[in-house]
């Protein structure tokens, strides 16, 4: 699982609107601090969790499934155990008809799932955090003194 610089960036580039599936209204978790990290930085996150339907977060209210998602969302973020993700891209897969990307957080990796949306046409990105790459590849980390790889003429 090896991407380039290139490619993530222009899937974060392109990308509008967010479900996130398994976002946590705990502003502890890693799945709430991603998506509202996310929403402040211009993306629309639909939040998706069964468990805490209704409530609000990010502007949004937080839907059931993503069928109760509008269908312009064009990335589904995925903070599931891996083997919870092929009915998560199944139902991703029907509910979109412009999906374009499948991203799998840190530790969650399904190759199967991974295979069945790449079959649909839908570029998938697994064990990576969009956050993370968002901060890397956009020049955030550098402000903190971190090394990123990414060589830039900005000061």
């Amino acid at each position: 699982m090896s991407y380039s610089n290139a490619h993530l960036k222009s899937i974060l580039t392109r990308t509008r609107e967010i479900a996130v599936v398994g976002v946590s209204p705990n502003q502890v978790r890693p799945s709430y601090y991603v998506a509202r990290y996310l929403s402040l930085k211009g993306f629309t996150v639909y939040p998706v969790n069964p468990g805490h339907v209704g409530k609000t977060l990010f502007g949004q209210t937080v839907r059931g499934s993503l069928a109760d998602c509008p269908d312009s969302v064009d990335m589904v973020d995925i903070f599931r155990r891996s083997e919870h993700v092929p009915p998560i891209v199944e139902e991703a897969l029907e509910a979109f008809p412009r999906l374009r990307t499948i991203w799998m957080q840190i530790g969650v990796v399904n190759e199967e799932a991974a295979a069945r949306a790449e079959a649909a046409g839908v570029e998938v990105v697994m064990d990576r955090c969009p956050k993370i790459e968002y901060q890397r590849l956009f020049g955030e980390l550098r402000m903190g003194g971190f090394n990123t790889g990414v060589i830039s003429s900005k000061l």
